[in-house]
């Protein structure tokens, strides 16, 4: 895994390793340098190891000492699955397993090529993805909307990708939220960087100053300062709070009324089921797999990317009702225990794991019995093998 932040991604891997070694299974998790899921992992018990030169930003030295670094773990290893997340990890670690024949998935936690991303990067990841498809055994989107772009794309077959939408363990009945109580909160947790639209957030609720409202940010990063400069301007500040990072978020979640999450794209926003779990409506920018959480009308509202008209009627709506609050929150959290728990999402990536390996096995078993028949030892190697 590439990500330094702990974010989504991070917790997803957390929370897999743990279930596996729960079910009897070794896992080892490699991370690039500065990874902060660390102490997660430190936490759970997990074993993990640091590529030192694994990093999100592209270099063709530290790409290809990565590459060397991660081909001489797992050749010591030998592991029976390399499971591999993240664009830049996604690509090295399915190298490897090439050269080592080893059996490997690449789950995309939202493609490099969506909508939103500058079209050069865009033609780049899309070309690459298509370039190492054949490479892995199956590949895990955590959105249909992620799988149907890379259909579109050409970049694999349809039987080679499969959707297993994200999934969470559920929270103590004390974590569940009340939104009916006012004034209303509005929380968006999330990092302040270019995916993120906070800024769009609080032009909205700018014109919405006469209502009453809170809101919180979650999170932190290099344009926070742009989202508080505007709410200097703007007179603001004794509405809005920027909490930084932070840990404790079914808490935080628990004492709001309403869950925004304006994005520029996304894949399958863990965050937004963190808030039906919870049991609040949510507001969120119709992209990535945003639209498969959220049944608009009935568990909240998507609103189109960048359309400030739109996010401004919609939370001027919901502020204003809190019946529908009360409504859109309950339907959300009966969605999540219907479709979206921890328990549902493992076994599906446990089921995919086990028929990777197998077929491998069976691709391999008929690799030896053809290249022992050209030798003219096909008999003498079944008996051997039936033997031992």
């Amino acid at each position: 895994m590439t990500q330094s932040k702990i974010g989504g991604v991070g917790v997803h891997l957390r929370d897999l390793s743990c279930r596996m070694r729960q079910e009897g299974h070794e896992v080892v998790v490699l991370l690039g340098e500065g990874n902060e899921l660390d102490p997660l992992l430190k936490i759970k018990g997990i074993e993990f190891f640091k590529i030192p030169h694994l990093k999100r930003s592209i270099s063709l030295k530290d790409d290809i000492q990565a590459y060397l670094e991660i081909r001489n773990f797992l050749k010591q290893l030998k592991p029976d699955l390399v499971s591999t997340h993240c664009s830049k990890a996604g690509v090295l670690g399915r190298l490897v397993c090439l050269n080592l024949g080893l059996p490997v998935i690449f789950t995309a936690h939202g493609f490099a090529f969506t909508e939103g991303i500058p079209s050069l990067r865009r033609r780049i990841f899309r070309w690459v993805e298509k370039l190492m498809a054949p490479v892995a055994g199956k590949i895990l989107t955590v959105s249909e909307h992620d799988r149907q772009l890379a259909l579109e794309a050409n970049i694999c077959v349809p039987r080679k990708i499969r959707t297993v939408h994200n999934g969470m363990p559920d929270i103590p009945q004390r974590f569940l939220a009340d939104p009916s109580s006012e004034p209303p909160k509005i929380i968006m947790v999330a990092r302040f960087d270019k995916q993120k639209d906070q800024l769009l957030l609080l032009k909205a609720l700018a014109r919405l100053r006469e209502r009453p409202w809170e809101l919180e940010f979650v999170g932190d990063g290099p344009l926070r300062k742009l989202s508080e400069t505007f709410v200097s301007e703007m007179g603001l500040w004794d509405r809005v709070k920027f909490s930084g990072t932070c840990t404790n978020i079914p808490e935080r979640l628990s004492d709001s009324q309403i869950f925004a999450l304006v994005s520029n794209w996304e894949g399958l926003p863990r965050t937004i089921i963190e808030a039906m779990r919870a049991g609040l409506p949510v507001i969120a920018s119709d992209v990535g797999g945003s639209s498969e959480l959220v049944e608009n009308g009935k568990t909240g509202f998507v609103i189109p990317r960048g359309d400030l008209d739109e996010l401004t009627n919609r939370l001027g709506f919901i502020l204003s009702n809190p019946k529908v609050r009360v409504a859109m929150g309950s339907n959300g959290r009966s969605v999540y225990e219907s479709h979206f728990t921890f328990e549902r999402m493992f076994q599906e990536n446990l089921g995919i794991y086990k028929a990777v390996v197998r077929q491998r096995s069976i691709w391999s078993t008929g690799a030896m019995r053809r290249a022992t028949s050209r030798n003219g030892r096909l008999a003498t190697g079944n008996r051997n093998a039936q033997r031992a």
